[in-house]
């Protein structure tokens, strides 16, 4: 188990999910990852906490998307200032989409897209740190960026998060892939990847599984698909799921089992 308490301005720290289908959105995660669910007031659209052993892991919405809104999940980065951090995405190429707004008692919340065209949120803690619980079965154990432009992509985020950067290889023929780091660690990657013309840059969770070809079977049985089907890697078995109603997300069956 892995239970934080804060994150590092610039870490990711919490996942939620937009979605046409809120209810059948909690049947399919609820079985495939064990999650809880606390429906919030109507005031917050009954946004809702997802829950793994009472511990908050993720949040969903509770009304259905408005149309025209992509089902998908997005990725909020920790933020110690999100009026500050709003200022600087602008300032380096970037839009808001959700002008900085306060979620009381919660904290505050800032959405926009990167200079390459990716959706992510930042989040200034209230009550709410972001996920309580990472890097076990049903909880989030990394976030990843695909971009047509990893060059822009890198100078966006150093400039708003100050993110230190550190090139992976991926082998002959593999995609030009880096790490992100906060205070040194590293938290997250990106990779170069040559998207469809209708496919927008974006950030995809990765979720802790025991299991991952087990998780995938799961996936199917509950009306999901296969985006990519179970590959080994250097840190685990890993697959890229879509859900029934189009959310992409991936899955890790870590090789140390102490990761998850």
């Amino acid at each position: 188990m892995a239970e934080v308490t804060s994150y590092a301005a610039g870490a990711p720290c919490w996942v939620d999910l937009s979605t046409s289908d809120p209810e059948g959105a909690r049947r399919f995660y609820g079985e495939l990852f064990g999650w809880e669910f606390d429906i919030g007031a109507e005031e917050y659209g009954h946004y809702t906490t997802c829950r793994l052993r009472g511990r908050e892991v993720a949040g969903m919405g509770g009304d259905p998307a408005p149309d025209g809104m992509p089902t998908a999940w997005t990725t909020y980065m920790a933020t110690d200032d999100a009026d500050a951090s709003a200022k600087r995405v602008t300032g380096n190429g970037g839009a808001l989409v959700v002008e900085p707004m306060d979620v009381p008692p919660f904290g505050r919340m800032a959405i926009a897209t990167d200079s390459t065209g990716a959706m992510f949120g930042m989040w200034q803690a209230g009550e709410l740190i972001g996920s309580s619980l990472v890097n076990e079965p049903g909880a989030v154990t990394w976030n990843e960026l695909g971009t047509r432009d990893l060059d822009a992509a890198k100078r966006f985020y150093s400039g708003v998060f100050g993110y230190g950067w550190e090139d992976f290889d991926t082998g002959e023929g593999g995609p030009e892939y880096a790490t992100f780091t906060v205070e040194g660690r590293s938290v997250g990657g990106a990779l170069r990847e040559p998207l469809p013309d209708e496919v927008p840059a974006h950030w995809t969770p990765c979720f802790a599984v025991a299991g991952a070809d087990a998780t995938v079977d799961t996936a199917q049985r509950l009306g999901g698909a296969v985006v990519l089907a179970p590959i080994d890697s250097p840190f685990g078995r890993y697959a890229v799921l879509r859900d029934p109603h189009g959310a992409i997300f991936s899955v890790m069956q870590a090789n140390d089992p102490a990761q998850g």
